[in-house]
């Protein structure tokens, strides 16, 4: 334990973070294989789930205050491409946080460092340990810090909608279109992941996790975009 507490520190100190309760930083990195190897009675996921919904909340407020001319429907959009895994892995990235993550000897050897759901979801709890033990104000500051720049892009109308793009494509050769279905949930009521699966015709194409069901589906429809075999299957030029 108190080995494990030095990387806390460490991680701290290297992303010149200070805690007056360590030991919130410390559950933050514990994911739950860590946990349940140490029999630990809680692990990240808490503070996950509290740090979402202070991620949300501190994009909404930016955006509010900083786009007046943009309309609900286009803030909303914004946001979903702000708050979504890609970025909260960048973020990781950033903070090199996949080196300090405490994780269990199974996760460790299945290469969960660099898994990109664990890491955005421990950015999450990052950012909820921040808002537990400095509040508001600093927890807004971490996440302006590290995601300003990917808002001010998104506002830009730097985002890409997958889906727009592939059902553009589709049907500039193809009376059809393609549709979604949720395939798979799984996690508790508070922090469900989603599958779900792009089809074309009743052949599924691909799938994608996500977050909410619209994040599954956008990066379900990234997945043929990027994919030229399936592309070439639907008999359509690569986008």
């Amino acid at each position: 334990m108190n080995n494990d507490m030095s990387i806390v520190h460490e991680f701290l100190s290297n992303n010149a973070l200070v805690f007056h309760k360590a030991e919130l930083m410390f559950m933050a990195l514990s994911h739950p294989s860590y946990a349940q190897e140490k029999n630990m009675s809680q692990n990240n996921q808490r503070l996950e789930f509290l740090g979402d919904a202070v991620l949300n909340f501190v994009v909404a407020e930016y955006l509010y205050n900083n786009y007046p001319d943009q309309a609900e429907g286009e803030l909303t959009k914004i946001r979903a491409r702000v708050v979504c895994e890609k970025s909260l892995m960048n973020v990781a990235k950033t903070i090199n946080l996949g080196h300090y993550l405490l994780l269990g000897k199974g996760e460790e050897m299945s290469g969960g460092r660099k898994r990109r759901s664990i890491l955005a979801d421990t950015v999450e709890s990052v950012i909820g340990a921040i808002y537990l033990d400095q509040g508001y104000a600093r927890a807004a500051s971490f996440i302006l810090e590290y995601l300003g720049a990917y808002i001010k892009e998104a506002a830009q109308g730097n985002y890409y909608d997958y889906k727009s793009k592939l059902q553009e494509i589709v049907q500039s050769k193809n009376k059809e279109n393609v549709n979604y279905a949720i395939i798979d949930e799984n996690g508790p009521a508070h922090q469900k992941t989603f599958v779900a699966g792009v089809f074309f015709r009743d052949k599924l194409l691909a799938t994608g996790k996500g977050k909410s069901k619209k994040e599954a589906e956008q990066n379900a429809a990234e997945k043929v975009l990027l994919s030229q075999n399936v592309l070439e299957d639907l008999r359509i030029e690569e986008c």
